[in-house]
């Protein structure tokens, strides 16, 4: 995996700027974003390879550094920065840091190795060079969201946050109605966890489940399909991470800061505003971060006004931590996120034609998000004692005006708020305990989730109390076999509208491998999970007091994942390959009706995903494809069928790039996003149009301000008119989806003091 590096200078300085070093945040710290780590004691390239994959970092050497040295094994929770020097312990090698996610490794002692004039060029001619960037993630179907890809794609949305990633969607183009996708199944089908929160949102079918603004998060990590036990109770199809800042990751030491970061967006136009504050002294710590945003309604690519999709968003996030001497950490955070606007009558959808003339087209909504979690973990943990306790609640709030028929000869509807509000209580106490070839994290969990609906009619709620006991084991019992196997028990107690409750238990496990067929160049990787998920709770909005639920109740809904793959490595080359399938069996699908409360689909989706990059030391090149299919009882899934299920999805291609200029201080990129027609729909459905989507940006940090950066950004260049392939309602004639924006261009200015 060695290729020659043509530099001027050192090695360090030569891999100094990866992708996104120019476009980081100033002032962000090296080692930020604690992480877990399982990586044995091994071949010092496989074991920095494993590094790579594992946090998405690029790590330059020579490769006669590397080569006849043994890695020390690494287990724990710590920063990146931390892995890779206890991962080079012992080798008589040290670490260089080039930028916030990028180091070169050095002989101790030797700040670089020895470099030769080329007569050819009159440039340096290094020592041949290996670079390991492998991505994200480790596990197969792990996509892996680091602060650099965030900062690369400058995210204004949780779509934009995804973007790049074929098997995640995001239908809807207004923030609080946006709905992830992962592998076509809808997102309350996994376990979404916010700063390890969970996060019970099934409030209207119509609004966003998680919604979240990507100015705080730090990291997000998507497990599709196979997720561990330790990643929480009803992950049927996976499970979703969203981690969010703190002080750590803004400073490097004792020490006070703040940031500031402006976003106008034309095409309504907009202006959001970011403002953070944060400060460490002698292991305590403080954040204070804000965002702001108002806008006018955005213009499709047909050049017309969409309706109900103004900006109007209010969030903050705040943070206390306090460290001791011992390295006991104690955190308690704050995040609130609130949109409060007129919205699409049915804010997920433009418009449905045929409707009552007395419908309005919008009216106005109110969603708002909150969650607060108190975290204790060790920073020194032993192996015996690295434990982590969670306590939160988190509660999501709909309100709306809900309209009626006008009565007699008016031509005015009546109408009444209505609010719908879901909430989790839940916790987690843990350890991991490390062995000479892994670890095991074991520990118990709970969760109270309730869901209620009121207005001047009526008052109705569900309930659900679980309890359940994890371990999760992630060994390399053999040289070049790693292996993560886990089982978790669940005891839930359901309660439903009428008063009813059921108690139900069921047993979870999991098991996935990785073997390196050729340790430099090739790993097989495959997984297979059950999980049983208990009873979920109804959406607030169609909750009914006299629905009949049997003397059984609903019946517990179970899933069944396997997945098998392919990742190959050479001279800055990595290639992948996955299949999978999940079937999700009794997913509850409650509606209004009297004898709907225990309604049920099966859900099936299958499919491929492959993908080619190529990195080097100022940049990268990466194409995905995915292929999937979506299937509800046997029947082609639609996306009404499929409310809180799953959507349609097809044949997806994602092409991206970007490249760093260091003499100019400059970083530019684009992205394409190609989405196939797709006709596997059923036979009174129309046919989902596909679209070409195309963006590019351009980012300078000015060397005279270098607490200073510009970007501007083109989104959808060439004004395509379309909606996300996951947004509701596009086999439907009647619908008229709800588009995304046409051509925007974006300005952003950015500082740090």
């Amino acid at each position: 995996m060695a290729f020659a590096l043509m530099a001027s200078t050192a090695l360090g300085g030569a891999l100094a700027m990866p992708v996104g070093a120019l476009a980081q945040q100033p002032g962000q710290a090296g080692d930020a974003g604690r992480m877990e780590f399982t990586i044995p004691a091994q071949p010092l390239p496989s074991a920095l390879d494993a590094f790579a994959r594992q946090t998405g970092w690029q790590v330059g050497y020579a490769s006669a550094l590397a080569t006849g040295r043994t890695s020390s094994a690494v287990n724990g929770t710590m920063t990146p920065a931390r892995a890779l020097e206890t991962l080079l312990a012992g080798t008589g090698l040290g670490l260089r840091m080039a930028g916030p996610s990028t180091a070169s490794i050095v002989a101790t002692g030797d700040p670089a190795p020895a470099a030769r004039p080329s007569a050819a060029t009159g440039a340096m001619m290094l020592d041949p060079v290996t670079v390991s960037a492998a991505g994200h993630g480790s596990g197969i179907g792990q996509t892996l969201i680091t602060q650099d890809d965030l900062d690369r794609k400058n995210p204004t949305d949780i779509r934009d946050v995804f973007a790049g990633e074929p098997s995640i969607r995001v239908g809807s183009s207004v923030p609080m109605s946006q709905k992830v996708y992962v592998n076509g199944v809808e997102e309350t089908n996994l376990a979404v966890t916010v700063d390890g929160s969970r996060q019970n949102n099934k409030v209207f079918h119509h609004n966003g489940t998680t919604l979240i603004d990507p100015a705080f998060l730090k990291v997000v990590r998507v497990d599709a399909g196979v997720a561990p036990a330790d990643a929480g109770p009803g992950a049927l199809a996976g499970a979703i991470a969203y981690e969010t800042k703190d002080a750590r990751d803004l400073l490097e030491g004792d020490g006070v800061g703040a940031f500031v970061k402006s976003t106008l967006n034309t095409n309504g136009p907009s202006l959001t505003t970011s403002g953070a504050g944060y400060g460490r002294h002698q292991g305590f710590e403080a954040l204070g971060y804000a965002t702001y945003g108002k806008g006018g309604r955005f213009e499709a690519g047909n050049g017309e006004t969409v309706r109900g999709t103004a900006t109007d968003l209010v969030s903050g996030l705040g943070k206390v931590a306090m460290e001791t001497e011992a390295g006991s950490r104690f955190q308690l955070s704050y995040e609130q996120v609130r949109d409060d606007a007129s919205r699409p009558f049915r804010a997920n959808i433009g418009a449905i034609s045929g409707r009552p003339a007395w419908e309005p087209r919008v009216r106005d909504y109110r969603l708002d998000r909150k969650n607060a979690v108190f975290t204790f973990t060790e920073t020194r943990p032993t192996e015996l004692w690295d434990p982590k306790v969670v306590l939160a609640y988190g509660r999501s709030d709909v309100d709306t005006t809900i309209f009626t028929r006008p009565v007699g000869a008016s031509t005015v509807p009546g109408s009444y708020p209505g609010g719908g509000e879901t909430s989790s209580l839940n916790g987690k106490v843990e350890n991991r305990f490390s062995l000479g070839f892994g670890s095991i994290t074991a520990g118990a969990d709970f969760y109270r989730d309730e869901g209620t609906y009121e207005d001047e009619t009526y008052s109705v709620g569900e309930r659900a109390n679980n309890t359940g006991l994890y371990a999760q084991a992630r060994v390399a019992p053999v040289d070049r076999l790693r292996l993560s196997t886990g089982l978790r028990g669940d005891r839930q107690v359901f309660e439903g509208t009428t008063g009813e409750d059921w108690t139900n238990s069921g047993v979870s496990y999991n098991a996935s491998g990785e073997f390196d067929l050729h340790p430099e160049f090739l790993t097989a990787k495959a997984g297979y999970s059950h999980s049983w998920g208990g009873i979920p709770l109804a959406e607030n909005f169609i909750m009914n007091t006299a629905w009949r639920y049997g003397a059984r109740g609903p019946e517990p809904v179970t899933s069944d994942n396997v997945t098998a793959g392919l990742e190959a490595r050479y001279q800055g080359v990595t290639a992948e390959g996955r299949v999978f399938r999940t079937d999700i069996d009794d997913a509850r699908a409650a509606r209004f009706a009297v004898a709907s409360a225990t309604q049920a689909h099966d859900v099936r989706s299958e499919g491929y995903e492959i993908g080619i990059g190529y990195a080097w030391n100022t940049g990268y090149v990466r194409a995905k494809y995915a292929d999937i299919d979506v299937t509800i009882n046997g029947q082609p899934a639609d996306s009404d069928t499929g409310t809180y299920l799953a959507t349609p999805m097809g044949r997806i291609l994602t092409l991206g790039g970007a490249h760093a200029v260091a003499d100019w201080n400059l970083t530019f990129g684009a992205d394409l996003e190609i989405v196939l027609d797709y006709d596997d729909v059923l036979a009174d459905q129309r046919p989902l149009e596909g679209y070409e989507v195309f963006n590019l940006f351009v980012e300078y940090q000015p060397s005279a301000y270098s607490n200073l950066l510009l970007r501007a950004d083109i989104r959808n260049l060439f004004d395509e008119t379309y909606a996300d392939r996951a947004t509701y309602g596009q086999e439907f004639g009647t619908v008229t989806p709800l588009y995304q924006p046409g051509r925007a261009f974006l300005f952003t200015a950015s500082a740090q003091f």
